[in-house]
């Protein structure tokens, strides 16, 4: 065979690689599980090597190196840094790999796929995918499903397809529609093939309608409604374009009444509209993200840290994690400070001034400004929308963070900035051999690492999907955890639930429960550690010495759990449990009621102290010789309040 033929293939790997890294992410749920980001990096580590490949085979290798480039590969180089200097190393690592693998997407696309052919064939596929993710979605929605691929999501009434967030389907579809009308209308397919592409942007519009993301309905809205605006100014394409716009709009007009739940939203986008501000918690997040950030504003918290953080500061209003800021700027602004945030508005800039630069040599002369169709129009005012509705998208939610949709923003970014290779060919560089040799090395390097992390990975999830369908806190547990953390012995949450698994063992009165208690106790020291600011190793440290009548000790641990997160209702009122052991019930009655007040609904805990502390001090108020007798002859076999299971009510 000969190498121009091997170099075929190569091409061909490249391409099906992407396709299956594209279409794999939204059908994993978006790729935000640990397992299903280790096949992202896998197939990553698998474009690398072919570009490499290929590097050799060509006899005359050219690099394109756009201006974006410079500030993408700055921004890699500053996320090495950050994740160094990290507080919570895993997670900063999580963050890093996240970085690398868009990074070497970018580059690899960029490099690779930049023909004509290779972009029909990515565009293609993701309308297809987009098609029938709505599909599902559609079904979900009008079946009232809230499953996905078995899996059960918290969203009811909405259509998710396979994500579990709709507002993430929402950002995907966004990001696909517009390129499906484009194509539709704009490109030299075959009309048939035409006719599919807009019974595809048809389909899509309906699914991200019912996702129910208010966001998604503005952002996709808006980018539509541009989309036709200008394909109508095109005299070739006005009566498509107005025949289009009129069946969306027509079938919202129609369909929108009929529908109790999607005019009960709608109504919420209007009012948000004209109050100006989104009625939910999002603007408390937002509040929380700028303080947090005045703490190191120009290099941030650290990586993914924001969730971890925002513990210290949490309103009261909100009990939950957050995950993200639910603004992606935002977001990058406290993970990365002002220098991070200047290095992606610095790779945002470069993207508009490209397309700018590029859109005189795509659109067609004046002349023929709207009789020419053409397939590089119609994928750069398409993927230049769905980005577009993606940064608006941007202002109220996090998709940049969820892997699948951020390596689809990725592909849209690197094939727009091939495009400049039409206006100009100043961007091209004769891959002499010093460069090869250079370029070899940092995919090899690259790819290595992500082989090794990916690797590491995938064993210590084999281990703990062991673990989690073993009888909870039982000894076989606690081995597999014990393999979990051999291979990756920096996962602060492996150590936890080594620590508690441990400790309810303990708990439940086993022959050697001081021993029990003490290992425990010395892996939440490890989980410490690993990750300063997480409360609850402190808090179940607490309670080991709780468990071990040192009360006095223990009282240190509380306070630095609350410390962390003092307005978490669940914390409370464990302070609250810490005076009971040691039957104060005066105390602890004051601890219970404010976490009650912190959160008042399903606050079991809470509710079923008060009514035990309520007995015991009217039976100290009707005997109080016989209630202290009492007290002093209380059994220690398990602490007061603890279910067999060993956690606190």
């Amino acid at each position: 065979m000969s190498l121009d033929r091997v170099g075929q293939w190569c091409d061909r790997g490249i391409l099906a690689l992407a396709l299956a890294l594209l279409v794999f992410g939204p059908l994993a749920m978006g790729c935000v599980q640990p397992w299903s980001f280790v096949v992202l990096q896998s197939l990553t580590v698998g474009l690398l090597g072919l570009w490499g490949l290929r590097l050799w085979l060509e006899r005359r290798p050219e690099l394109l190196w756009p201006p974006i480039c410079w500030p993408v590969l700055l921004f890699l180089l500053y996320a090495l840094v950050r994740y160094c200097t990290a507080d919570i190393e895993s997670v900063a690592r999580q963050e890093w790999l996240r970085v690398v693998v868009y990074g070497s997407v970018f580059f690899t696309v960029l490099n690779n796929l930049h023909g004509q052919g290779e972009t029909r064939w990515i565009a293609f596929t993701m309308i297809g995918l987009g098609m029938g993710l709505s599909f599902y979605a559609i079904y979900q929605f009008v079946t009232d499903s809230n499953r996905v691929w078995g899996f059960i999501s918290p969203y009811r009434h909405r259509g998710m397809g396979t994500y579990i967030n709709p507002n993430h389907l929402a950002g995907f579809l966004e990001m696909v529609a517009p390129l499906a009308f484009t194509y539709a209308v704009a490109s030299r397919a075959h009309p048939v093939v035409k006719v599919v592409l807009a019974y595809a942007g048809l389909v899509m519009c309906a699914g991200l309608v019912v996702t129910m993301s208010r966001a998604g309905w503005v952002a996709g809205g808006t980018m539509l409604l541009l989309a036709f605006v200008v394909l109508a100014l095109r005299s070739a394409h006005r009566w498509l374009a107005l025949v289009m716009l009129a069946v969306l709009v027509g079938a919202g007009i129609y369909f929108l009444p009929k529908s109790f739940v999607l005019k009960k939203r709608w109504e919420l986008v209007q009012r948000d509209l004209a109050e100006g501000e989104i009625s939910d918690v999002r603007p408390a997040l937002w509040r929380a993200a700028i303080e947090l950030w005045r703490e190191n504003p120009w290099w941030g918290i650290g990586p993914g840290h924001f969730d971890y953080r925002f513990r210290q500061i949490r309103p009261a209003s909100i009990q939950q994690r957050p995950d993200r800021v639910h603004n992606d700027y935002l977001n990058a602004l406290v993970d990365w400070g002002v220098v991070g945030g200047f290095l992606l508005g610095g790779i945002l800039v470069c993207l508009v001034v490209g397309v700018v630069q590029t859109w005189p040599y795509v659109r067609g002369s004046l002349v023929d400004l709207g009789g020419r169709s053409s397939n590089k129009f119609a994928f750069v005012f398409g993927a230049s929308l769905g980005l577009g509705a993606l940064a608006i998208h941007s202002l109220a939610d996090f998709n940049l963070h969820i892997p699948a949709n951020a390596v689809l923003a990725v592909t849209w970014v690197a094939l727009l900035s091939s495009h400049l290779r039409f206006s100009t060919d100043r961007y091209w560089f004769r891959a002499r051999l010093p460069a090869k040799i250079g370029l070899s090395m940092v995919l090899a390097a690259v790819a290595g690492y992500l082989a090794k992390e990916a690797w590491r990975a995938a064993w210590e999830q084999v281990a703990l999907a062991r673990a989690d369908v073993l009888p909870d806190c039982s000894p076989a547990q606690v081995a597999e955890l014990q393999k979990a953390w051999s291979i990756e012995p920096r996962n602060p949450r492996t150590a936890y639930r080594l620590g508690e698994a441990l400790r309810i063992q303990s708990f439940e009165g086993a022959d050697h429960y001081r021993e029990l208690a003490e290992q425990a106790m010395r892996w939440y020291e490890m989980a410490m550690r690993l990750n300063p600011y997480d409360p609850y190793p402190w808090l179940r440290y607490g309670m080991c010495l709780d468990w071990l009548e040192q009360h006095k000790e223990a009282q240190r641990y509380y306070d630095r759990a609350l410390e962390l997160d003092p307005n978490n209702h669940y914390l409370v009122a464990h302070m609250g449990w810490h005076y009971v052991q040691m039957q104060q019930w005066a105390a602890a009655r004051a601890w219970f009621e404010r976490s009650r007040k912190l959160h008042w609904k399903d606050n079991l805990m809470a509710d079923r102290y008060l009514g035990i502390i309520r007995d015991k001090l009217l039976a100290a108020a009707a005997s109080p010789d016989k209630a202290d007798q009492h007290g002093g002859q209380q059994r220690q076999d398990q602490p007061v309040g603890v279910t067999r299971s060993g956690t606190a009510w």
